[in-house]
This record gives structure tokens, sequence and C-alpha cells, in this order.
């Protein structure tokens, strides 16, 4: 445990961005995944609907610093690209 109050106060700080980015994260994780159950199924327009549900989350994810910008491209391009080559 910190002794030094900053620390005490970083610590505080640092427990709630936690809580707030494992959601972050939860719903990224939950909108891929949602995505790949939905092309393994073959119903690739309920996936496209979906690619949008995805891209909000990763972008939210992206903009508040819980993943990189560039993981979020990423993986943008490759839930489209999988969309595309399961057509």
């Amino acid at each position: 445990m910190p002794i030094i109050q900053s620390a005490k106060k970083a610590l505080r700080g640092s427990s709630k961005k936690k809580v707030f980015n494992l959601r972050r994260q939860k719903n990224v994780d939950a909108a891929l995944k949602n995505i790949k159950k939905l092309v393994s199924e073959k119903n690739i327009k309920e996936a496209e609907k979906a690619l949008s549900v995805a891209y909000k989350a990763l972008d939210k994810a992206a903009k508040g610093g819980t993943i990189k910008k560039g993981e979020a491209s990423r993986k943008k391009s490759r839930m489209s690209a999988l969309i595309v080559r399961s057509k």
C-alpha cells in the first residue's frame, strides 16, 4: 500500500480508471465476438449491422485511451474483411 499522500490519490484514480477501461474493453470484445458468431452462422446481413456497433465500441475505446488507435483500426479492418470474405 502507498504511504505518500499523492500515491494514495493516484491509487484511487487508477482503480477508477481500471473499472472504466475494463468496461470499455468488455464492450469491444463482446461486439467482435458477436460479429464472429454471426459470420460463422452465415448471417451476413446481421453481421453487417453489428459491424457499426463494433466500430462505435472500438472508436470509443481508442478515443479514451483504452486501446491504441492503430489497434482499433486493425480490428475494424479485420472484421470488415471477415464479412466480405464470407459473402
